[in-house]
């Protein structure tokens, strides 16, 4: 933790790296400023450093209207003090408290209400109904500074239950009344439909990297990614609309162009982007542990600010790494598309987003039989069928830390650990999973998997971000786990179904003559035995 002495330091010189680290109170003005806030810089015995927004505002300061401390990127949650208190973040911050109580909160966590409190409170200064009234507060300030919603839209998208809480709240925390905060900026967008927000990062960002990242996934009717965009169909329980993310070309941020069908579940949307494009990670503590790595540096220094891609819908990144067994990267998407447009619903607005991604539950309902008519084997049928019944009985959550989640996870039919730790960096987005027996792992260390997984050790807690690194330089043509694809296999891309996609792509070594062929099908057939009965 930085002692308030190197805080001072990095406030006089306006280092970007620690934006959204720590804020300033200022004793003689009541406000509280980023740490890259323009204005003139206060004398140190004037300075108070908290840690979250949430403290400062406890301690009675106000948010600064110039530098605007609503839009200050947060801390990844590696950064947290323990997995408790990350998760009690990222629930508020997806509005967990909007609609629901402490006590539900607890329960969904597996604690008790009162440990919940006393955690949040010795790790974060504030209770966890102090850190979601600063949530709320700060997207609604954020709403009525960019965008011409009427007051009363602004208090229910920001999770306020009234307009008479929210016109009080507002006004006892920050000093002044929604419409003064309204008429202090006339430069305000006009309404027009769909609404955009800012959303900041640290610098270095390598969007175009992310981009690419996401362009060779993007699911047939339901993503779209174009060269400097990102756009598709979110559904967020019974709200259902398209959005789309740009890089501005003017600060360090992207922009959010929300659709107003999505103004109810805004909040959760806004984490669940900024949790997607990896916006709240700190490039300069990831670049310096893995620059210590030889193989790694170079790496790093080409490609400053890689992020780690996550996942708006936790269920369709799992279903996305299920269809990616023993199939390219190409013929995942293909699967992925066909998988959409079976069993998801069709979007009113046409075009090339047109497919809402299934959920759990309409998965749930239909028979591995029908989910293998897309081309799969039975078995990967039956898997993503379990994993669907799973999650809509609540028998499984697509949450936790790192290793009690991969433990659940292989407990679950056709779910090995490359798969489990795929699961784990792109839908929990946890930072230091790492998918040892992954092919193109291996290939970019010229190691194996025990060997991998041992320099790796030197990675933590970043290997997630090692991983992409090692990916892409590999131009991201990375294969499955070997446990998935038998050694040597050149993966076809996937064909429709019928006795051509049944057909196993043959090795090099592949024998020739009919004694020799029975015995390698046995072989195989051994494998296939194995790997089913190691889940």
């Amino acid at each position: 933790m930085l002692a308030d002495d190197a805080r001072y330091e990095a406030l006089l010189t306006r280092d970007p790296r620690f934006d959204g680290v720590f804020f300033v109170g200022v004793s003689t003005t009541g406000i509280y400023c980023r740490p890259i806030c323009p204005a003139r810089t206060p004398g140190r015995s004037r300075c108070t450093f908290y840690a979250t927004p949430a403290q400062a505002e406890a301690a009675g300061f106000r948010a600064c209207l110039r530098c605007r401390p609503e839009l200050a990127p947060g801390n990844a949650e590696v950064d947290a003090v323990d997995a408790l208190v990350a998760a009690v973040a990222r629930r508020v911050a997806e509005g967990a408290l909007n609609t629901g109580s402490v006590d539900e909160l607890a329960l969904e966590l597996g604690v008790t209400a009162r440990h919940l409190r006393r955690v949040t409170e010795l790790r974060l200064g504030v209770s966890p109904v102090e850190l979601a009234q600063t949530r709320r507060l700060a997207l609604a300030k954020q709403l009525l500074h960019d965008t011409s919603l009427p007051i009363t839209e602004i208090a229910f998208a920001a999770g306020f239950s009234s307009v008479r809480r929210f016109n009080a709240t507002f006004s006892e925390r920050m000093g002044r009344a929604p419409s003064a905060v309204r008429r202090a900026r006339p430069d305000a967008p006009a309404a027009a439909g769909a609404l955009t927000l800012r959303l900041d990062y640290r610098r270095p960002y390598a969007w175009t990297h992310l981009l690419r990242f996401l362009r060779l996934r993007a699911i047939p009717g339901v993503e779209v990614v174009e060269p400097h965009a990102y756009h598709r169909i979110v559904r967020i329980g019974a709200h259902i609309g398209t959005i789309e993310v740009r890089e501005a070309l003017d600060r360090p941020s992207l922009l959010l162009v929300v659709a107003p069908s999505l103004l109810p579940v805004l909040m959760s949307l806004v984490a669940r982007v900024r949790r997607m494009f990896d916006l709240d990670a700190r490039p300069d503590l990831i670049a310096r542990v893995l620059a210590r790595d030889p193989l790694l540096a170079p790496q790093v220094a080409a490609r400053p600010g890689l992020r780690l891609p996550g996942a708006i819908d936790p269920f369709e990144a799992a279903v996305r790494a299920l269809l990616g067994q023993q199939v390219s990267v190409a013929g995942a998407t293909t699967l992925a598309g066909r998988f959409a447009a079976k069993f998801g619903g069709r979007h009113a607005g046409g075009g090339a987003l047109s497919v809402v991604f299934p959920s759990a539950a309409e998965v749930a309902r239909a028979t591995p039989a029908e989910i293998a008519t897309i081309g799969l084997p039975g078995a990967r049928a039956a898997a993503i069928h379990g994993l669907a019944r799973a999650l809509a009985e609540d028998r499984f959550a697509l949450d936790g830390e790192l290793e009690a989640f991969v433990a659940r996870a292989v407990a679950l039919p056709g779910v090995g650990a490359w798969t489990a730790h795929y699961l784990a960096m792109r839908a929990l987005h946890l930072p230091d999973a790492f998918p040892a027996g992954d092919l193109g792992i291996k290939k970019a260390l010229a190691a194996t998997a025990r060997e991998a997984e041992a320099r790796a050790e030197a990675w933590r807690p970043f290997r997630s971000y090692a991983v992409m690194h090692l990916w892409t330089s590999l131009g991201e043509a990375h294969a499955a786990d070997e446990d998935d694809v038998l050694p040597g296999r050149h993966v076809a891309p996937v064909r429709a179904r019928g006795r051509a996609a049944r057909r196993v792509p043959r090795r090099a070594d592949a024998p020739t003559h009919r004694g020799d062929r029975r015995r390698h099908r046995a072989r195989r057939g051994r494998r296939a035995a194995a790997r089913v009965l190691r889940g």
